[in-house]
């Protein structure tokens, strides 16, 4: 997929820098460098890569152990591999120093030592480069979707809800969250998936009451409800999901919490579109929440964006007062947790279109007693 997308990705960065004032963008981010080159099967987890873009060149600076798959990938595309053993600053300082002053655009999430390597190269080559320090240029870039990155989420999120509808024909009572883990884990690596788009939570009774909780020796028992929250990693890009499975019909406090999280989770798809912001559509689902006798029970916000990480922007809470967009793709994942009881959540994820809402995410919300 790498010539095309990769052509329009290195367009939207290039006419960033113009409206920022900046000549080149340098960038240390494994996942922002994913999402430029859109090269499959090149990197790991290991942070072995820089990329510099310009008006006129786009570098990728790495080391042996990758330059042969680079090279592939970057067949067909105006991306360079330069395998250069060199430090990624005094790559970049030697590829921009030409005479002439430039505005160079740094990601703040850039190391501190990384940092002062680069001062040290400028000064050492004697150069009139100019670091600007930037906030999340490239992750507000890729908070817009396009169609190959929709497709790719949608076939994590088919492999999601595949081990979702094994899952609930394989839990019984008496098995250890850690066995549901492992048997969620194993059976999406089996059915297609790349890897985990995260460590899966299985939370039975109080644990559930814990958002983050870990999968540990508990047994699920009779009369409490699973919190299971999961995703699979397809074609470099993450789904997330989370269901709640009763052991047993619910007593009536958790019925209650259950209607009042999936009112929640509809309510705000309904209302989802591009123009609304972050804030309010979680300040509508704790609004919700709270009609339903369960307010300030929730705690975390109420949803966040997904693609090569499983956590981009933009998020659904009260810290983004910023309109929503086409093409952003977020999860909606209403909660209400009662410390020493249980606890609950209802997770899907899509994208915003002109029409709406899209959602990604087939497995539905009635209620799943097993």
């Amino acid at each position: 997929m790498a010539a095309g997308c990769a052509r329009g990705r290195l367009e939207r960065v290039r006419a960033a820098c113009a409206a920022e004032h900046l000549d080149a963008f340098f960038v240390r981010d494994l996942s922002s460098i994913r999402w430029l080159t859109a090269f499959d099967d090149v990197f790991d987890d290991e942070d072995a890569h820089a990329l510099l873009v310009d008006s006129r060149d786009v570098v990728l600076h790495t080391d042996s152990r990758y330059t042969e798959a680079a090279r592939q990938a970057a067949e067909g595309t105006s991306i360079a591999v330069d395998d250069k053993r060199q430090t990624h600053s005094a790559f970049a300082v030697r590829f921009l120093a030409e005479g002439r002053t430039v505005a160079l655009g740094i990601e703040d999430t850039l190391m501190l030592g990384e940092y002062r390597a680069l001062e040290a190269a400028r000064a050492q080559a004697a150069s009139s480069l100019q670091v600007r320090e930037t906030s999340g240029f490239v992750r507000s870039l890729r908070a817009v979707k396009d169609p190959t990155e929709v497709a790719r989420l949608k076939a994590a999120q088919a492999i999601t809800d595949a081990a979702f509808a094994h899952l609930v024909g394989f839990m019984r009572a008496g098995m250890t969250e850690r066995a549901v883990q492992i048997e969620l884990e194993d059976f999406m690596r089996r059915h297609g998936a790349d890897g985990l788009a995260f460590p899966s939570i299985v939370a039975t009774g109080a644990n559930g009451a814990s958002p983050h909780a870990i999968p540990g020796d508990t047994p699920l028992e009779a009369g409490q409800c699973v919190v299971l929250d999961f995703g699979a990693r397809a074609q470099g890009y993450c789904s997330d999901m989370t269901r709640t499975v009763f052991l047993g019909a619910p007593d009536a406090r958790m019925r209650a919490a259950y209607e009042a999280i999936r009112c929640a989770n509809e309510r705000v798809q309904a209302a989802l579109k591009p123009g609304v912001t972050g804030a309010a559509m979680h300040a509508l689902a704790e609004q919700v929440l709270a009609e339903a006798g369960f307010g300030g029970k929730m705690g975390h916000s109420l949803g966040h964006g997904v693609g090569i990480d499983i956590h981009e922007e933009p998020n659904l809470s009260p810290r983004n007062p910023n309109p929503l967009v086409e093409g952003n793709v977020v999860t909606i994942e209403p909660g209400v947790y009662l410390p020493g009881e249980f606890g609950m959540r209802l997770e899907d994820f899509g994208v915003l279109t002109h029409e709406g809402f899209a959602v990604f995410t087939e497995s539905g919300h009635d209620m799943m007693v097993i």
